[in-house]
């Protein structure tokens, strides 16, 4: 056996004992890499002649391959051994079931907003979404609401001053979703069916009371709408959202700037050991503010009074989903307590529809 034959039969051997790519890598280096073995074993060759030259590089290039396949094989399953091993380190098991106290849920006022969106979703009102930092002139101007109002005063609001006009132009977080209904009666025009869900914003704070909360205010603008129709959608709504037969409400005359002639809605209900019924009984809970659409509303929208009109109404989500749960204090809602949010919570793929039923 040749000198040659020997250093390839004692590479491969090394190469086969190997046990990590750097011992590779260095077997590698001495035997193939610049100042390698077989690699100045090739440089050498002009000092040979001619017949011999043949002959060793012939030996020297069959070496060099075999140890070359060598390598790359090694190094593969190197890898390969490699990814065995953290696949074995991190192997879970995905048929096993979910841990409970790891799933998701729902939060009760996501809940009761999907709840509302589908009741009114069902009676042909859209979804119409706007931005929670309002201009001064969409969240009161637009709304018929004076500049001497009791609203429009830093102890009832949240002002802003926003870097991108330079703080010129006043902004608020919004109170209330009704300048998204003036965005959209600008943008879409009439006839027009909306509901606006989303987060407000007021100073605030009490049992009943939070800086931060949540309403669904509904627009219905088309020809010869009347208190009527209003009447029918809020009765329709309370009836589907509580999930009873019957209910009966009662409308008492208010003021709101932004509608003429404008009403405060009652419920008629029970209390009984603390719980709530609705339908029945003689108290009266207040629920909803509403009322027929004021023509600078309308004209502020872009919408001409003089051929269509509407109705507007406003709803607490905060307060729907602490009556039909049975939540008594509102600021629970954002305390992030995990045990309350394991009582109260629901289901991830718990979507409410009507003919599936509302709520669990």
């Amino acid at each position: 056996m040749t000198d040659i034959e020997t250093l390839e039969q004692e590479t491969l051997q090394s190469i086969a004992a190997a046990d990590s790519e750097a011992s590779l890598e260095a077997l590698r280096l001495g035997v193939l890499g610049r100042q390698g073995t077989i690699t100045q074993r090739l440089r050498g060759m002009g000092a040979l002649d001619p017949d011999e030259r043949k002959s060793v590089a012939t030996a020297l290039n069959r070496a060099k391959d075999a140890i070359s396949q060598a390598l790359r094989q090694r190094r593969d399953e190197l890898e390969e051994a490699a990814l065995d091993r953290q696949m074995q380190a991190e192997w879970l098991d995905i048929t096993l079931p979910a841990r409970p106290n790891r799933t998701g849920s729902v939060h009760p006022v996501s809940q009761t907003m999907d709840e509302v969106a589908a009741i009114f979703a069902d009676m042909g009102f859209g979804v119409a979404e706007g931005p929670q930092i309002e201009t001064d002139w969409h969240n009161f101007d637009a709304l018929n609401i004076p500049p001497d109002h009791p609203a429009r005063q830093e102890h009832d609001t949240f002002f802003i001053r926003m870097e991108s006009d330079g703080g010129s132009q006043p902004n608020v977080l919004r109170t209330h979703t009704s300048p998204v209904q003036v965005r959209t009666m600008q943008e879409r025009g009439a006839p027009l069916y909306i509901v606006a869900p989303g987060r407000v914003y007021r100073c605030d704070y009490d049992q009943t009371h939070t800086p931060m909360f949540h309403q669904t205010e509904g627009l219905a603008i088309d020809r010869d709408i009347t208190m009527a129709n209003l009447k029918w959608v809020l009765e329709e709504f309370c009836r589907a959202y509580f999930e009873v037969d019957a209910v009966e409400l009662r409308f008492r005359a208010s003021h709101f700037p932004f509608t003429e002639p404008s009403a405060e809605v009652d419920l008629r209900c029970s209390w009984q050991d603390g719980q709530l019924k609705v339908g029945e009984g003689d108290d009266w809970m207040e629920i909803i503010g509403c009322g027929m659409v004021h023509p600078r509303v309308l004209e502020a929208g872009r919408i001409d009074p003089s051929v269509y009109q509407g109705f507007a109404f406003g709803i607490g989500i905060d307060r729907l989903a602490m009556l039909k749960y049975g939540i008594p204090d509102l600021r629970a809602f954002y305390e992030s307590d995990v045990r309350w949010l394991r009582h109260y919570s629901f289901e991830p793929l718990d979507i409410p529809t009507l003919h599936g039923g509302l709520s669990r």
